[in-house]
């Protein structure tokens, strides 16, 4: 009976490959339905796979059949109204007539329906995005461990045998233990052979002949693979530095920051968290709320507790810059920040906010976004505004858009960190 053995790489999950092909091919539809998930999709469900719909009319096959051949009239009933050469109407849909006051419906196939998985539709929802300033990517702590080959052992399980060292060793085991034997062997032969042409005692002739005999039997014993000739591929874990990142999650919630506004900064902040979390193995969140006084609260305080006073941006800078001292270090973190305000800052804290980030938070940053939440009916920029603007000057780091409707967000997000032309 004969048997086929697949040992290609992807034996387990052989359709693998042409998913992806199907995926290549079918990228417009894709691409189409993940827009349409952007504008309907919840952002705490953004982060899930998604069903995709391609038209039966994209996926049909070219098939070949046999003709009848020859020429050949048909004459179909109930045409009274029509002669030869008239031109017939294409129905509005279907390919034949249904029941009186019921458009016609034809034998139409099903649109094709598939489903994306999560790391799929991340892959297109994030298709042309990178982050920048990734030159120098910083590693944290040790956190896991990575198989890494360390040469050969004489034990271990049969699936990790080396077949090619383990041949090699036999060969040389048979050379050092046979090379005596066979040099005696050589020797004893010439003196038979030497003793029998010259006709030598009968008995020296059958000594001889033993001695060749058994260095004969001697190299015929030595087994072609012994057990201490097996090598076996050596395995070891070895500790695997993991890249990481914090992002800073800076929003004013004074009595301006009213539930909508907080709501664009809500998803703004989620889409850019699930970017980073695609780029790093480790990513840390720290919310940050302002008023006229910063605190470090956790999310669910962060976006849902309310909290009055004034506007002092000053604070929650200061905050960042003295967190990050303390337990997010640049040689250890990359650090990212992402700050939501409707702009509504008064007096010396514009300047101050302005020159703290410029001076001390940019050069630690590898990014660093604002984001302006004004009125509908606010058309001039704010004063905190005009400041960063002047602060941000010449800072590839820094970037700073207005956010106005839910619409906008991933649009400006993709401006934010849209590839450059030479990537």
């Amino acid at each position: 009976m004969l048997q086929l053995i697949d040992r290609r790489l992807n034996s387990p999950n052989k359709s693998a490959v042409n998913r992806e092909r199907f995926l290549r091919r079918y990228k417009h539809h894709i691409r189409h339905a993940v827009q349409e998930q952007i504008s309907t999709r919840s952002i705490t469900d953004m982060d899930q796979g998604c069903d995709v719909n391609v038209p039966a009319k994209d996926v049909s096959e070219p098939s070949f059949r046999h003709d009848k051949g020859g020429d050949w009239e048909i004459v179909h009933p109930g045409n009274r109204q029509f002669a030869r050469g008239d031109q017939i109407d294409r129905p509005n849909s279907g390919s034949g007539g249904g029941a009186e006051g019921e458009p016609g419906r034809g034998g139409a196939e099903d649109d094709f329906t598939f489903t994306l998985s999560r790391d799929e539709f991340l892959a297109i929802f994030f298709d042309g995005l990178e982050l920048p300033r990734l030159i120098a990517n910083h590693l944290g702590n040790v956190t896991r461990s990575k198989p890494k080959c360390a040469g050969y052992v004489s034990s271990g399980p049969p699936c990790n045998l080396c077949v090619v060292r383990t041949l090699r060793t036999s060969l040389g085991r048979r050379i050092a233990l046979g090379a005596p034997a066979r040099d005696c062997l050589e020797l004893a032969r010439e003196q038979h052979s030497r003793a029998a042409a010259e006709g030598a005692d009968a008995a020296v002739v059958a000594a001889l002949g033993q001695e060749v005999s058994e260095l004969e039997a001697y190299l015929a014993r030595l087994p072609f693979i012994d057990e201490i000739d097996l090598r076996y591929r050596n395995r070891i874990s070895v500790p695997q530095p993991q890249a990481r990142a914090v992002m800073f999650c800076l929003m004013d919630v004074s009595a301006s920051m009213d539930w909508s506004k907080k709501d664009l900064a809500k998803r703004f902040f989620t889409l850019l968290y699930l970017f980073l979390s695609r780029k790093y193995e480790q990513v840390d969140l720290v919310f940050i709320r302002h008023t006229d006084d910063a605190e470090e609260v956790d999310e669910q305080t962060f976006f849902h507790d309310t909290k009055s006073g004034g506007t002092i941006v000053y604070g929650a800078l200061e905050l960042m810059q003295t967190i990050c001292a303390e337990r997010y270090p640049v040689s250890g973190w990359n650090i990212y920040a992402a700050q939501a305000s409707d702009g509504d800052a008064f007096g010396a804290d514009v300047s101050r906010s302005g020159r703290l980030l410029s001076e001390a938070l940019l050069p630690l940053a590898r990014y660093f976004a604002y984001v302006e939440i004004p009125d509908s009916a606010e058309q001039r920029p704010s004063t905190l505004w005009m400041e960063y603007e002047q602060a941000g000057r010449g800072q590839e780091n820094f970037a700073m858009k207005r956010i106005r409707e839910r619409s906008e967000i991933y649009p400006v997000f993709r401006e934010l960190f849209r590839k450059e032309a030479s990537a």
